[in-house]
């Protein structure tokens, strides 16, 4: 009548609390590599300011945009090569006669200040998402392993 049937000590997580982990490293996954994804775009590799003048002249650039905060200008050439160099800042009414002679698209860029602020905040962001993550999957095996330990 009052047979009880002992259970296994060795106890598999249960189907919710399993996919609850799954779900949450998924998601963390996702938001930690975001920022991967976009760094990835394009790579600009430096060359003097002569050789991208013999470029422009030979009508090898296909676009130009100058960026006014350091003085960078970023050049896409027809190949599919992304260069950047540094110009004299005297020289920007040449370099866009240049690029309209050539056919090259020519933008000078809006100097924006960049705000390290907002990269900080990001990241306590991603570290209190992250502490989260933690807390929920401890208290989900916590509260399954209590509820486990009252069926016995």
């Amino acid at each position: 009548m009052g047979h009880s049937i002992r259970r296994s000590s060795v106890r598999l997580p249960r189907p919710r609390a399993l996919g609850v982990v799954v779900c949450l490293s998924l998601l963390l996954g996702g938001i930690l590599a975001a920022p991967a994804l976009a760094a990835t775009a394009i790579h600009f590799q430096r060359e003097s300011y002569q050789a991208f003048l013999v470029e422009l002249r030979k009508g090898e650039v296909h676009a130009v945009v100058l960026h006014p905060q350091g003085y960078k200008a970023h050049i896409s050439l027809d190949d599919g090569r992304h260069m950047t160099a540094t110009y004299p800042p005297a020289e920007v009414a040449k370099l866009e006669a240049q690029a309209q002679a050539h056919n090259a698209s020519f933008t000078v860029a809006a100097a924006t200040h960049k705000s390290t602020a907002t990269h900080h905040k990001l990241r306590y962001i991603a570290g209190a998402i992250v502490i989260v993550v933690i807390v929920v999957v401890l208290a989900v095996l916590l509260v399954g392993r209590r509820r486990a330990l009252v069926e016995e």
